[in-house]
């Protein structure tokens, strides 16, 4: 059992580790993740908090007679941008989670 002086540190470095993973949460959604499809062809902008800001697409992937390639394209940008984000994510606020279980 902890007694008193021990708990309150223990809130003390828990409130501190949260301003850190607040500080660092805002770092990662101020930055912006550009997300690409094969040669380019579409091009996304998110900010870290997964909101699109930007998409530009190329003449040549607007195709009238093959509207399937212009999604395959889009999403394949999307995911690339969100993988970005997720994975600059886990690199920085994975550190706060490490040894919980499920986590």
């Amino acid at each position: 059992m902890m007694n008193g002086m021990n708990m309150g540190k223990m809130m003390k470095q828990v409130k501190q580790m949260q301003k850190q993973m607040g500080a660092e949460q805002e770092q990662i959604n101020s930055k912006e993740f550009t997300g690409k499809a094969p040669e380019d062809m579409v091009k996304v902008v998110f900010s870290g908090d997964r909101k699109m800001k930007d998409m530009q697409i190329k003449p040549e992937a607007i195709d009238p007679d093959d509207p399937d390639m212009m999604s395959d394209l889009v999403i394949s940008a999307v995911n690339d941008a969100l993988s970005q984000i997720d994975k600059e994510t886990q690199d920085s606020l994975g550190k706060y989670t490490k040894g919980i279980p499920g986590m």
